[in-house]
């Protein structure tokens, strides 16, 4: 549903930016991007699944393979030449993974089935977002003006099939700071589609996935950090304060024992 709104919002801001002026429309066949659509609608629906039936570990290890497989689909269908070297890189990666759900006491063979067709669909689908930019010679910007709408009516389906309005938004409690954050996670949405559209089609989806992946370590780092810096912060407040109440306690025991000398 989150990423239903999402989307909704993808293609309303991206109409905007078309009437503003900030690129032109061109015309294309609607049956040409349907793939891609698709493709997304099953990459929103088998990443949820994988997530419902697997760890959270789990769940984000399996997203890794995303790389290897855009090579192996690119490798046997779109020509795409790898060095030796570049496949050796994916190899940790597939041998962490391995290892990892060898290991997962809560592994289970509907979780695995889930993240596996999560991963071919979404490999597809990032595959497609530079195809359909070179095959059809569009920018971007174009391609998701006509991609996002479509896609949001695919999704409609599936939300109302996995998570109907009348079970999920009968028990919600709508407040306004839950709608502010709503809010501000549909207007980031629009911004990170048009980047993924953007760095996709000017360089590929092998190099999207690799550039989102140190994204996400340098963010965790510098979310580490943060955390570390705010913790001694906060446990140096800590012993300050524990500091001054023993000099208030130990002062307001000498004051006393000043006035019982005195008496």
């Amino acid at each position: 549903t989150l990423t239903f709104r999402h989307f909704c919002t993808t293609s309303i801001g991206i109409y905007l930016c078309y009437l503003f002026g900030f690129f032109k429309r061109k015309t294309i066949n609607l049956w040409s991007i349907n793939p891609l659509a698709l493709c997304f609608c099953g990459f929103v629906v088998f990443t949820n699944l994988s997530l419902e039936n697997n760890t959270v570990g789990t769940y984000q290890l399996c997203k890794t393979l995303t790389t290897p497989f855009i090579m192996l689909i690119q490798t046997k269908f779109y020509d795409k030449y790898f060095t030796n070297k570049i496949k050796l890189t994916m190899l940790p990666i597939i041998i962490g993974v391995l290892i990892n759900s060898y290991y997962d006491l809560s592994f289970n063979y509907l979780g695995a089935i889930f993240a596996s067709l999560g991963i071919l669909v979404t490999s597809m689908y990032q595959i497609l977002v530079g195809a359909k930019q070179k095959e059809l010679n569009i920018s971007s910007q174009q391609l998701l003006l006509y991609q996002a709408p479509l896609s949001s009516v695919f999704l409609l389906f599936a939300v109302l099939y996995f998570e109907p309005p009348s079970q999920t938004l009968a028990n919600y409690q709508f407040t306004q700071e839950k709608l502010l954050l709503l809010s501000a996670s549909c207007f980031t949405s629009f911004f990170v589609n048009i980047t993924i559209y953007y760095v996709i089609g000017n360089t590929s989806a092998v190099t999207y996935n690799m550039f989102g992946k140190l994204v996400y370590m340098v963010m965790g780092q510098i979310f580490v950090c943060f955390w570390i810096w705010f913790s001694f912060c906060f446990k140096l407040m800590n012993l300050h304060n524990i500091g001054w109440e023993f000099f208030l306690s130990y002062f307001q025991h000498q004051v006393s024992a000043w006035d019982i000398v005195e008496t």
